[in-house]
């Protein structure tokens, strides 16, 4: 025995009347902790109810104390508003704020803001200074911004300086009655760090999603039509780009000033000039995208070193990759090249070998063969030749093509190797596309 208890087996163990004192102790801490929780919470969270009167929402702003939750009400709250202290804004259904085109409508100065289920509409149109429909400040830091929708804003959402913000299922449209160069972005992201930009639809302005002097930032799931670039770094280090959707738009993805970044399984789709561009872009990871039917290049390569592009798609493209100015050290292995006009233009005279670890690409316009059934092609594969580029440097020689001085051109540079210029070429090229490429090209047909 021990103090009314008992030793067994070298453990202390409780006679029955102490276990139930014991549990009534520990059931009453936690009844008071519970409701001191609960006195907690109705001291320093309460819920206010905002009806759409004037000046309502911006009594209840001034009124309320910090982490209180204000409950917007159906209806139209007219003006601008400084958010000063960490609060909850929720809007009922119909809850709309409604800027009166007059500078930013919400503008964020607290750290610790939510805001959820409103409509926010009509901010000025002073690019300068910075009119957005959401605009958070410096010290905006750790803010939610989910399920809202926001239209007609000059800026859809603007992040100057705010870190750790989550962006999550907003509808954000742009102005479309402006000329491109006097819209706003949806998305705006400035000096922010650990941002996170998820799941947002974004149509119209200028730029889907815009990222300048940012690092360590995700975007992620977001579905952007109609835009100028649908994403658009510059300077925008150590970030990541993964599974977002451009569609109907100028660029798809244009990487520029920017390293270290993970572009992973996005697609483009029907983008017009191209589907990624990259200018200055350095030691990034180009995995699982998908870039179809750009009516000018899938991808364009400029000035851009050490980078990985595995297990890509570039189809129907009237160039699959523009290749140029520089561009080092990149290793492009496993990519699949199809149906596209001009696979690769390489401007250089270097040689380039598109393989690494033993495994090219798949290049659609390869007649190749596999005697020894290993998956690769038997010869090498290169996709430019000579006449290439007397057409790139003459572009009016397209007529001779077939004629007998570009045929005997062609013979010549087949027969005599060593009279081939240098350029891209790929030493093992793939019989056919990695499977997960293959299952996304199923896809895209069964979806027209």
């Amino acid at each position: 025995m021990v103090g009314g208890g008992y030793i067994h087996m070298g453990k202390w163990q409780m006679d029955g009347w102490q276990k139930n004192i014991f549990s009534s102790v520990i059931f009453l801490c936690l009844s008071i902790a519970f409701i001191g929780y609960l006195l907690n919470i109705s001291a320093y969270a309460a819920i206010i109810y905002v009806d759409a009167k004037s000046g309502a929402f911006a009594k209840a702003i001034a009124m309320a104390a910090p982490g209180d939750v204000l409950n917007l009400k159906s209806g139209i709250h007219h003006g601008s508003f400084i958010i000063e202290k960490p609060l909850q804004i929720i809007g009922a259904a119909g809850a709309i704020i409604d800027g009166g085109s007059h500078g930013s409508v919400i503008t964020i100065i607290a750290e610790d803001v939510t805001i959820i289920g409103l409509k926010i509409i009509n901010s000025g149109d002073n690019l300068p200074d910075k009119n957005s429909g959401i605009f958070f400040n410096k010290t905006a830091h750790r803010a939610v911004i989910k399920i809202n929708f926001l239209e007609n804003n000059l800026i859809g959402i603007y992040l100057w300086g705010s870190d750790d913000v989550l962006v999550e299922n907003n509808i954000v449209y742009g102005r479309k009655d402006l000329r491109v160069n006097e819209r706003g972005n949806a998305i705006h992201l400035c000096n922010s760090y650990f941002s996170k930009i998820i799941a947002n639809k974004i149509k119209y302005g200028r730029d889907g999603i815009y990222a300048m002097t940012t690092k360590k930032n995700s975007f992620s799931v977001n579905i952007i039509e109609e835009t100028r670039f649908a994403v658009h770094y510059m300077y925008a280090d150590d970030s990541l780009l993964a599974g977002n959707i451009s569609r109907n738009n100028h660029i798809g993805y244009a990487l520029m000033f920017s390293s270290h970044m993970e572009i992973l399984d996005n697609l483009s789709i029907n983008d017009r000039d191209h589907g990624i561009a990259l200018n200055y872009a350095n030691s990034s990871d180009f995995i699982g995208n998908k870039v179809f039917n750009s009516q000018n290049k899938c991808v364009f390569i400029y000035n851009s070193n050490k980078n990985k592009f595995i297990g890509n798609l570039f189809q129907s493209c009237n160039i699959g990759v523009h290749f140029t100015a520089g561009s080092e050290r990149n290793i492009i292995s496993e990519n699949a090249f199809i149906a596209n006009q001009t696979q690769v233009k390489y401007v250089g005279t270097k040689n380039l070998n598109w393989a690494a670890n033993g495994r090219g690409n798949y290049w659609s316009d390869n007649p190749a063969f596999d005697l020894n059934s290993d998956g690769l092609a038997d010869a090498t594969y290169r996709p430019n030749d000579m006449v290439d580029r007397v057409v790139w440097a003459y572009p009016m020689a397209k007529l001779l093509l077939n004629s007998p001085a570009i045929q005997i051109l062609r013979w010549a540079q087949a027969s005599f190797p060593a009279i081939r210029p240098g350029g891209i070429y790929d030493s093992a090229p793939l019989m056919h596309p990695v499977m997960e490429i293959f299952e996304t090209m199923e896809m895209i047909k069964a979806d027209g």
